[in-house]
């Protein structure tokens, strides 16, 4: 899309619609919220970027491939769910720490590292699809130019 006003405004809507989705994801399971939906608003922001500046710049601004992305995602929700086998308890049970910093309690969870696992996952898989759907086609051979 070619309008002035849309990408003039995309970066800022794009930063306050990640900004968000973090604030989402570290909701969690206290309240609404989570590393699923924390995905879609973020992968709804890359998509906002790239209507307004194309795939490549979408390429540029994530740095990775998106299917990585995924990928480290997975790793990370998998590799979360296996502490608990190290603990003797079934597979996936949240397990917490409470460890003092700065002189004040602060609660930790096995849950987190999950979270922010599928976080990755839907941002990558949302962000590859979309970006594949968007990337302009290659040249075709057709059927008379094959050899």
């Amino acid at each position: 899309m070619n309008s002035l006003i849309l990408r003039t405004v995309a970066p800022v809507l794009t930063a306050l619609m990640l900004l968000f989705s973090i604030f989402v994801l570290l909701r969690g399971h206290n309240e609404p919220g989570g590393g699923f939906i924390g995905g879609l608003i973020a992968a709804s922001a890359l998509g906002v970027y790239g209507i307004a500046f194309g795939v490549t710049a979408v390429r540029r601004a994530i740095r990775f491939h998106p299917m990585a992305i995924a990928g480290a995602g997975l790793m990370l929700a998998a590799l979360s769910g296996l502490i608990s086998i190290f603990f003797r308890v079934p597979f996936m049970t949240g397990l917490w720490v409470y460890p003092q910093i700065l002189g004040v309690e602060v609660p930790l969870a096995t849950v987190m590292p999950f979270d922010i696992g599928v976080y990755l996952v839907v941002v990558g898989a949302i962000a590859s699809i979309a970006l594949a759907l968007e990337q302009e086609p290659g040249p075709t051979i057709g059927p008379e130019e094959k050899h």
